[in-house]
């Protein structure tokens, strides 16, 4: 049995966390490994994380979570190895890893974000000065492998020095999402965004197409959850808060999701969850034509990719208008989702870059 320790960055309720390591650890359990997690945030924190404000009660939750992660480190060597879900503590450089790695334990570093690009936090000043893409590099450098959402971020870990970097892709538990009712017009469309309050200012992106795409069709639905209080002159978003249980049933309203990125290399290294996510439960993906998009979705079969703002405004009103259309993609998006990304699957070919990893630093 392989014991890997993995420390993540957030809780449950935290996507990249969810998505990179907790719905794979019953499935590697299976596969022989013995996974224990530890988040660096609990759930208060992390929804205190996503508030404008409170900075004493943001430090203070911060010092016990170092702590707890100090804590839980004193055990190192009950494990053949760590996992580290974006950097052990989110603040300093990495001499904690450094100390680590001394002492001959095996560390395993999983990004799926380019951390290593520096983008201020909308809520905390303090999280803007603490972070620092030379960390991540340093890391890129320090660890035994890197474990990357997509290529883009493979390759730049390779060229910023790793010494072994790999892609695991991210998947998508169908058996969790429902899928969409058929597609029709009998019932207004809706359009929808899902995400959280740092991405939901990209919809300023396509501002103009959708205020276009409103005045047209009076009669589509706006939705987004994760977003706070967006607000769009000329578009009426019907607005929610995040929680899992409220994305199941947002995602059964969309017919229509959205996922506009801006032109730059932070958008390259996304990796595709707010697509894929759309693509499982059936709904409609219109997405930015760059990154890690361009290899998940097939244009026109799966979901539509658009460069310009004549490409928005053309895929939108195709998909508002035919529900024939709509249906077509959503079944080959699903379809191509429960295929491609099974957490079974990608559970497996994490345990294999465990084992290699761990062997290969047990005969050095």
């Amino acid at each position: 049995m392989t014991r890997v320790l993995f420390l993540t960055r957030y809780p449950v309720e935290g996507a990249s966390s969810r998505y990179r390591v907790l719905q794979y650890v019953p499935h590697l359990e299976r596969l022989g490994v013995q996974a224990e997690v530890q988040s660096f945030m609990d759930a208060p924190m992390y929804r205190l994380s996503l508030r404008p404000g409170r900075t004493p009660t943001k430090i203070a939750a911060t010092v016990m979570a170092t702590l707890r992660r100090l804590w839980i480190l004193r055990n190192w060597q009950l494990y053949d190895g760590l996992y580290l879900q974006r950097e052990l503590l989110p603040f300093g450089g990495p001499v904690v890893e450094r100390w680590l790695k001394r002492r001959g334990v095996v560390l395993l570093f999983d990004y799926d974000d380019a951390l290593f690009i520096k983008k201020p936090s909308r809520y905390n000043w303090i999280a803007t000065a603490l972070r620092s893409g030379d960390k991540t590099r340093a890391l890129f450098r320090l660890v035994d492998c890197v474990v990357a959402g997509n290529s883009w971020l493979r390759d730049a870990a390779t060229a910023a020095g790793a010494q072994r970097a790999v892609t695991l892709e991210v998947a998508e538990d169908t058996g969790r999402i429902p899928m969409h009712a058929p597609h029709t017009n009998d019932r207004p469309v809706t359009i929808g965004w899902l995400g959280s309050p740092s991405t939901v200012k990209y919809l300023r992106i396509i501002e103009p197409v959708l205020q276009d795409i409103a005045r047209r069709y009076p009669q589509v639905r706006w939705e987004i959850m994760g977003g706070n209080d967006f607000r769009m002159d000329g578009v009426e978003w019907q607005l929610s808060d995040w929680s899992l249980e409220g994305e199941l049933a947002a995602l059964g309203r969309f017919d229509i999701g959205l996922m506009p990125l801006p032109p730059e290399d932070w958008a390259r290294g996304k990796s595709g969850g707010k697509a894929r996510t759309y693509m499982a439960a059936g709904v409609v993906p219109v997405v930015s034509a760059i990154g890690y998009n361009l290899e998940l979705i097939r244009h026109d079969e799966t979901g539509f990719l658009c460069e310009t703002p004549e490409d928005w405004e053309r895929h939108l009103t195709r998909a508002i208008e035919d529900a024939t259309l709509r249906q077509r993609v959503a079944l080959a998006a699903r379809a191509d989702v429960e295929h491609r990304f099974d957490p079974a699957r990608i559970a497996a070919q994490m345990a294999r870059v465990l084992r290699e990893v761990i062997d290969d630093a047990r005969k050095r």
